[in-house]
């Protein structure tokens, strides 16, 4: 009898922890770089977020990404972001993508992607990585105001795909 109970509530247990996993595995998709790339480039309105802090996003990153640190704000991030937008996160290994990308996704992001094993399985894939220097904005002379919005404010992704960067 005891035996009977144990096995019931053990299986009962591992039913609802699979069902959980699996709906979280809907909410973000993550993808292997050849398909995480080629889903980018078909998405009509894409926005690629590298989620590493600053002192690596400035060393390489992929093309035309956004710097949205995981450690930041990230409600000021889901407040200006147009919520039709397809969002595609990396990191160095996919461990922080896939946790902003569900914070993402619990925002009212429906389409939201994942890098999975980051820039590291994409370097290992033959992709290309942007290696040009970049430097914070000199904030030292600026208005309170203008400091204010230089911090909260992400750059369209208009803006970001028209500049000219290295690509290595």
């Amino acid at each position: 009898m005891k035996l009977s109970y144990f096995i019931t509530l053990f299986l009962l247990t591992l039913t609802v922890t699979t069902q959980s996993q699996v709906a979280d595995s809907l909410k973000v998709r993550s993808l292997p770089p050849a398909e995480f790339r080629a889903a980018y480039q078909n998405s009509g309105k894409a926005l690629m977020i590298d989620v590493r802090e600053f002192f690596e996003y400035k060393k390489s990153r992929l093309k035309d990404a956004l710097n949205i640190p995981s450690m930041g704000n990230l409600d000021a991030a889901t407040d200006t972001i147009d919520k039709s937008s397809d969002l595609f996160f990396y990191c160095t290994s996919g461990f922080r993508s896939k946790r902003v990308a569900k914070y993402f996704y619990e925002h009212g992001f429906p389409i939201v992607y994942s890098l999975d094993g980051g820039i590291i399985a994409w370097r290992k894939a033959g992709m290309e990585v942007v290696k040009k220097r970049v430097r914070k904005k000199d904030t030292r002379r600026t208005t309170q105001d203008e400091r204010r919005t230089t911090h909260t404010s992400f750059a369209k992704a208009s803006e970001v795909k028209g500049r000219k960067e290295e690509i290595i």
